[in-house]
């Protein structure tokens, strides 16, 4: 297999959306407007949760770290985009490449996690009303903070680990508008076998996880039969989903 030139890279292009010059400055309005509201929204929020004492419950712990992993998830890409956007050479430092990927990865598998954990406050809540205080009690809400911290900083910081010793070759143009994991990986010169492998295992340890609670809640989902019990789960998942659609 003929080798291509291996140059030490010191920066990435990142080729952005496609749009056309004469709607570039639209679409830079548009997305400036779509960042500003997510940014207040999630900020209002975690400021109402911090002030509402009766609302310092597990689900709206989980709720106030879900809107400040989103904050900080639209923080690490938009903000380079509308920059890139403006100017002449829309490129990145591989440092900074590298740390973008690093915390879209953390921010991106911490919302998972945390829709993971409020799963299962509202199946407590819903299926064992009576021990829901003792079971959801604050060191479990914390250990599953915790936990959901600890795996995505340690998943994060081993993909970008294992990107960092990766050797680059001329070509160091990104077709997307941010440092994608993938898009990296093809442009990797030297052997990335072990770096598929951990996104292979991680991610089907991922599915599994996820599917394992998807089951469990099919399965208290028919438990579910009278009228009044559907209204209780009704209205309990309506509030979840409208505050995380927020």
């Amino acid at each position: 297999m003929e080798r291509r030139n291996r140059t030490i890279v010191s920066e990435f292009f990142l080729l952005g959306l496609p749009i056309e010059p004469e709607q570039q400055n639209l679409f830079y309005a548009l997305f400036l407007v779509m960042y500003l509201t997510t940014v207040l929204g999630n900020l209002i929020i975690i400021i109402l949760i911090r002030l509402d004492s009766h609302l310092h419950t597990p689900m709206y712990l989980f709720l106030s770290n879900l809107s400040f992993s989103d904050l900080c998830f639209s923080s690490v890409t938009i903000p380079k985009l509308l920059q890139n956007m403006q100017s002449q050479v829309p490129s990145i430092p591989y440092g900074g490449c590298l740390t973008q990927m690093y915390f879209f990865l953390l921010f991106a598998d911490l919302e998972s996690f945390l829709l993971v954990a409020m799963a299962y406050d509202r199946y407590v809540a819903i299926c064992f009303p009576l021990h829901y205080t003792t079971i959801m009690s604050p060191q479990l809400c914390l250990s599953l903070m915790a936990l959901s911290w600890g795996l995505t900083t340690f998943i994060s910081l081993l993909h970008t680990l294992l990107m960092a010793r990766l050797s680059f070759c001329a070509d160091n143009v990104i077709p997307h508008f941010f440092c994608d994991m993938s898009a990296l990986l093809k442009l990797a010169c030297s052997d990335i076998q072990i770096n598929e492998m951990v996104i292979f295992i991680l991610g089907g340890l991922a599915i599994l996880i996820n599917l394992k609670f998807m089951i469990s809640f099919s399965k208290f989902s028919l438990l579910v039969w009278t009228l009044e019990e559907s209204y209780h789960l009704f209205t309990s998942l309506l509030n979840l989903v409208a505050c995380v659609m927020l």
